[in-house]
């Protein structure tokens, strides 16, 4: 699985410039805040429009030459910096709503996460590491062809990020699903990524 990305876009008065052409393992964008990394994986996400370019993923253009697939079929897994849990779901529901009506792998998905004691509580009742090993889990159970997380560290402590850090380790070595991360953290950066991306 690759990622290829030339692409523009103008944010107000920021420029957001980025080309790449990346393979298996996890991509790192990293650099400081407000320098559009966020923005580079919302329009990989189908959720911001490049001003031109191109987007494809395994040679298939998801944006560019006419082309602009719609969010919901480029069959990205987005893991927003707060896990954006449903706050009136059950862990099990956020869970399920990830899956459809397709839940071969719900088990396998929960355990290596370690959210199965979970499933039964509030998302207002978690600790922030395991609201974003849930969110990962709700996006890997959408069956996505690849994982983009924005930032899901930043508001964690210590304890809890290394929690998260090891939940992704396993998806980029044992899943082997191909990760488009954005960090602001040089050590993230490192640990993750396969290669990394200054911007």
């Amino acid at each position: 699985m690759s990622f290829e990305i030339d692409i523009e876009k103008r944010l107000g008065h920021a420029h957001v410039a980025l080309t790449l052409e990346a393979g298996e393992g996890a991509t790192v964008l990293f650099g400081p805040s407000g320098i559009g990394k966020s923005s580079v994986l919302n329009m990989v996400a189908g959720l911001l429009r490049p001003d031109r370019g191109r987007i494809a993923i395994d040679g298939e253009p998801l944006f560019g030459d006419g082309i602009d697939v719609p969010p919901e079929r480029r069959r990205a897994g987005y893991v927003f910096q707060d896990a954006r849990l449903f706050p009136h779901m059950r862990v099990r529901a956020n869970l399920l709503y990830g899956a459809g009506r397709e839940q071969d792998g719900f088990e396998d998905r929960t355990g290596f996460l370690g959210i199965g004691h979970l499933l039964d509580r509030w998302p207002r009742t978690l600790s922030g590491g395991e609201a974003q090993r849930v969110a990962i889990g709700r996006a890997l159970l959408s069956r996505p062809r690849f994982l983009l997380l924005d930032e899901p560290l930043s508001s964690l402590d210590r304890a809890r990020r290394e929690e998260v850090l090891v939940a992704i380790e396993h998806v980029r070595d044992v899943l082997k699903l191909p990760i488009l991360m954005v960090t602001h953290d040089p050590v993230e950066a490192e640990r993750i990524g396969t290669r990394v991306v200054r911007m």
